[in-house]
Order: structure tokens, then sequence, then C-alpha cells
């Protein structure tokens, strides 16, 4: 790696007097990257980005603080793009951006991938670019982004305890940032990366989403044979030109003929490599589709069965100890709570037992309804920016949409480490039910088991907690927290509508 381009931040080894530079980690055609640490929060480590690009004017400085502002936004929205803090411009103009430090493996040194490992991390990736393509509202207008540089050097892969392996986009904005104040030719100034750079772009034609759906195309096809779909003489800007642009991709087949790909897999990378935008998928939700149809039922992030037991309840018994059942019949809505259809969790006292149970309020005929149905839960840790517990219930009945019960948990609050230290003590913990109706009273108590494993991970989480510095972006969690909420609910129900009525639960 040469470190000669930026001597000067490092010798100096404190930047904008918050910064310090520790050393290079990473270079490529955009810039160097340096790990630092930020002293102002207490030296925790970053990643710092120069960038090539050198401005000379104020219109420039302006326009890189813009294009650094809308990829920080972006970063807050998806758990799929790198975390952007921080931006400026070093003594000698360069300028560069601060992101959250992750330690894992570059995309381009894992391919080519196994077919499964295949559909998870394109699944995230497609997630992660649908959100930048959805746009960012600034200054009341929704902006699009296209990134402009997909390719595998800008997708790590990073080790995580609820995905097993989690996918971040990098250079979000920035890839575009360079484009737009390039003021050279496209031949002598062009900024992307040639093998995966679509027709429209080397035209240096306005770019939509399907321009990344053309470079998404090209990895795809890259991840699974570990070859790109063209192989030109040269890697000069003139063979590259005319492989995108007059060249058909070579066959998935012909590349790597003992490769069995689902042809609705074939079909989409070659629809995505399709010369014309309007041939492409229009969208990333069209990519989504396809991908999650050829997801297998025993998604790695899915949840276990609990027990293998039909629910046959009647209604009014919960597997609890009588006495317990009873004094949860006899408890009464709480009068700090709204009169409405909520979830809360709440410890249960009794003579017998102490216990973390769920509370809910429901119509009454609802309640009936539901009196008979799977309960499958799980468990979400997430530890940065702020700690954090997403305890999921679903109450599940063929005939009826699914009840989901979701309690978002801030562990750095002691009453619900103590709420979570009983879930981890207790193989079951009760759902109350009240009626929505006057006199709001509790008709009904079922219950849901937590196996062995996501005991002992409650536990294991509730360690780290008390290690974990103190922080204060409580809603920055939770929102990341919801997006995985949201990305999980389809195949849960996927899961839960291909077995039999039985208890489950999970924990990713």
């Amino acid at each position: 790696m040469n470190q000669s381009l930026f001597t000067s931040p490092i010798s100096t080894g404190l930047l904008a007097n918050r910064y310090q530079l520790k050393q290079l980690i990473g270079s490529g055609g955009m810039g160097e990257v340096f790990l630092a640490n930020d002293i102002l929060l207490g030296g925790i480590p970053v990643a710092i980005k120069f960038l090539t690009q050198t401005f000379v004017n104020t219109k420039m400085q302006q326009d890189f603080a813009r294009e650094a502002l809308m990829s920080a936004a972006l970063s807050q929205k998806s758990l799929h793009i790198v975390r952007a803090y921080d931006y400026g411009i070093n003594e000698q103009g360069k300028p560069y951006y601060v992101m959250e430090y992750l330690s894992g493996k570059s995309l381009k040194d894992l391919i080519p991938l196994p077919l499964p490992m295949f559909l998870t991390l394109c699944r995230q990736i497609c997630l992660g670019l649908q959100c930048a393509h959805q746009g960012i509202n600034i200054d009341g207008k929704i902006c699009p982004l296209v990134h402009r540089d997909i390719k595998p050097a800008n997708i790590l892969v990073i080790p995580d305890p609820i995905l097993g392996q989690l996918v971040k986009i990098l250079d979000f904005g920035i890839a575009r940032f360079l484009n737009y104040t390039s003021t050279a030719s496209t031949s002598r100034g062009f900024n992307g990366t040639l093998p995966y750079c679509s027709p429209e772009q080397l035209d240096g034609e306005k770019l939509d989403s399907c321009s990344d759906i053309y470079s998404l195309g090209v990895m795809m096809f890259e991840m699974l044979t570990g070859k790109k779909p063209w192989q030109p003489e040269t890697d000069y800007f003139g063979a590259w030109y005319k492989a995108h642009h007059f060249e058909q991709p070579k066959a998935i087949a012909d590349i790597k003929p003992t490769l069995e790909v689902p042809e609705k897999l074939n079909h989409l990378i070659m629809s995505c490599l399709a010369k014309k935008a309007s041939d492409r998928p229009q969208n990333i939700a069209q990519v989504l589709e396809v991908l999650n149809s050829l997801e297998q039922p025993n998604y790695p992030s899915l949840p276990t069965i609990l027990a293998p037991t039909s629910i046959v309840t009647p209604p009014l018994y919960s597997g609890l100890p009588i006495t317990v059942e009873q004094s949860c019949q006899q408890l009464l809505w709480p009068e700090n709570k709204p009169i409405q259809e909520i979830v809360f969790p709440q410890l249960l006292d009794t003579a017998q037992a102490s216990m973390t149970a769920l509370w809910l309020m429901l119509p009454k005929e609802e309640i009936k309804k539901y009196a008979l149905s799977t309960r499958y839960n799980q468990f979400i840790f997430m530890t940065s920016p702020h700690p954090m517990l997403l305890w999921v219930t679903v109450l599940y009945n063929r005939q009826l949409a699914p009840k989901w019960l979701p309690c978002y948990l801030d562990m750095q609050n002691p009453q619900n480490l103590r709420l979570v230290s009983f879930l981890a003590e207790n193989e079951r913990y009760p759902l109350i039910f009240f009626t929505l109706e006057a006199p709001h009273s509790c008709t009904n108590v079922l219950t849901s088991g937590i196996e062995p494993t996501q005991r002992q991970m409650l536990k294991t989480w509730m360690e780290q907690c008390h290690s974990l510095p103190a922080a204060s972006q409580l809603q920055l969690s939770k929102q990341l927290l919801k997006q995985q909420y949201k990305q999980m609910q389809s195949r849960i129900l996927q899961y839960l509508e291909s077995e039999p009525l039985v208890v489950l639960s999970g924990s990713i």
C-alpha cells in the first residue's frame, strides 16, 4: 500500500482536532482509508476515507458537503449501508468522510460463492440498494440516490450475531459526487469501474436505478462463477466500451459447467445485463421478488422449532401453574396505560413465581379467535449505536391475519434489564389478554416457550450490556431494528405457512 499521498495527516496525527489517525488500512481508485480513534467520543475506532479528488473552489466544497450529508442521511435508513458520521476537508484540500469502523471481508475476497450464501448476500445488497433508490427527504424533496460504482470491492461482509453474515455497501453518494465534479471527457475523466459500468454510464448519460441494476447483474454473475460476463483483450476504456455496448455476456453454464443455477436466477442475471435500460428489471423490488422465491424454507436466519407439540389449548388453560394462571385472571389493566390495542412487557409477581409477561389489549372477539393459535417468538439484540432488544411474539392462525406483537427494550434501562433477566430464567412467558371493551378484564392467558439456546443467548446479551459504554442514540437503534423486523416478517410467514400448527420460537 502506498502511503505517500497522505503523509501530512499521518504526520500531524490529529484531524479536525478530533480524529487521531492510526494507520492506513485500505486503498483504491477513490482514495485511501485510515483507522482512527474519535477522541471526542472516548476513543472509539472509526474509519476515515480521504478521496483522491482535490477541492479547488468553494462550489466543489459545497457539492461535496451536500453529497456527504445525503450519504450520511441514507446510512441511517438502512442496516446494509455503511454509516457515515462526519465529513470535512483537510489542510491540503483533500475531502474526507468518517464512517463506522467494521471488521470484515471484502466480497471480492469471498467469490465465487455457493448458491445459499449467494442468495443471502444478494438479498441484503438489494435491500440496501432499494433503500437508496427510494430516496431520502432533503428540504421537503425526495432525492433518489444511484450508487454508480456497485462492485465486489464496495461490498463488505462482516460477522453478525443477528444475521450470521451482514452486508454493508460502501461509498454511497461519493461515486456520484466524483462523477458530478469531473470536468474531463468521458473516456479520460471517467470515475466508475469499467467492468461493472452500464452502457449509459459509459456514454455519460443521466443515470437512474437501472444503471445500478446492470452493475448488480455483472456482480451477481461474478459472485457465482468467479469470472466477469465479458473478458476483453485489454482493460482499456475502448475495450470495455465495446464489450458493454455490443458484445453479449457469456453464459454462466459456459463459464462454470458444474454449477447448477436455477433457471429463474439465470434469467434474472441475464435480464439485468440487458444493453437497453428498458429491457432490465425496472426496480430492485423486481430483483428481490425473484431472489425471495429462490430462498429455501430453512433459510439460515429463520428460527428453530421449539417442540413439535400441536396446540389444542382450551381458551382458559395456559400451561402455567394453576395458581399463577388464577393470579393473572385477577389482574387489572394498569391505569397509566391507554385503552387501545397495545402490547407491553411487565413483570408478574406472584407468591409462586416472578416472571416476565406480555400484557395486551384486543377486542373480545379477536381474543377468542387467537385462543387456538401457533405462538412463535424471536429475539434480536443490537449493541450499537445504542443497546436495544427487539422481542417479537407472533400469534398465527391460518384462517386469520397474523398478530404481530413487537416490544423494543432499551437495554440501558435497569427495569428492562430485570425483565430480560426473568425471561432468561423461565422456560415460558405468559401472554395476558385484556378486553378492549369495558370493564377491560383479563379473559385469557396463553404462553410461549423459550428454548434453552434462546435463554442462554439472552443471558449472554445481558452480560454484554453491563460492559457497554453509555449511549444516547436510542431512536437510531430502534429505527434500525424496525428495518430488520420488517425484513424478516415475510420469511417468518413463509416458514409458519409451511409448518404444522406447533409452538415455535427462535432467536437471531
